[in-house]
């Protein structure tokens, strides 16, 4: 009897061979076949999943995105249960930043495919404009949860807040990726935005933890 192929073994064996060539060699140097020979599988099989160079990519870049919500999750699971909006954007921030391998690849694989989208035609802008946009309709969500349960000021926008957070996590993690802030000051700042969103209090001009 045949043995019966689990396409989604194959799948995932094959996006995992992408992500361990753009993380040690870098994008430029991602092709369906150099994937393919990083997975020990056959240039033929991969052209049968993904396609095109393009598609390959775009799937490659949901994994890296559905990876970083499960260990968001993970996050939330370790804490007393049900967490709390704060606590649940406690750990959003904590995992957003690249501070461990998993995280640094993530950052740093977001990063270049995103110049890589905006280099090459083959390559489709859209998952780096959907990807963010369904993470800051989940912020959006748990503000207005926060709100509910008295954690956030009843007069806050969620919507204009959940734009904001979603920059400041996206620059901060940039700026450690790149050394230009510590993992623990940008944290800090994090959590002091966080505290300014649930007193509902102006930013102060000096008094954050980047300016001591």
């Amino acid at each position: 009897m045949p043995r019966r192929v689990d396409h989604e073994e194959r799948r995932s064996k094959i996006l995992e061979a992408l992500i361990s060539v753009a993380t040690r060699e870098g994008l430029h140097a991602v092709s369906l076949r150099s994937v393919a020979a990083e997975a020990g599988v056959s240039l033929r099989l991969v052209q049968y999943y993904f396609e095109t160079k393009g598609g390959l990519m775009a799937a490659g870049l949901a994994r890296l995105e559905r990876v970083s919500h499960a260990r968001w999750a993970d996050r939330l699971a370790a804490l007393p249960q049900p967490p709390g909006a704060r606590a649940t954007l406690d750990a959003l921030c904590a995992e957003a930043l690249p501070t461990d391998p998993a995280s640094r690849d993530f950052h740093l694989l977001w990063m270049s495919y995103t110049v890589l989208a905006l280099t090459d035609p083959g390559i489709s802008d859209r998952v780096f404009v959907e990807g963010p946009a369904r993470l800051q309709r989940r912020i959006v969500e748990i503000l207005e949860r926060g709100k509910a349960g008295g954690e956030f000021p009843a007069s806050l926008d969620a919507g204009g807040e959940a734009t904001l957070l979603l920059g400041l996590i996206h620059g901060l993690g940039t700026a450690v990726l790149v050394g230009q802030q510590t993992a623990t000051n940008a944290a800090a700042c994090l959590s002091f935005h966080l505290d300014r969103l649930a007193s509902g209090t102006a930013p102060p001009g000096t008094t954050g933890p980047a300016a001591r």
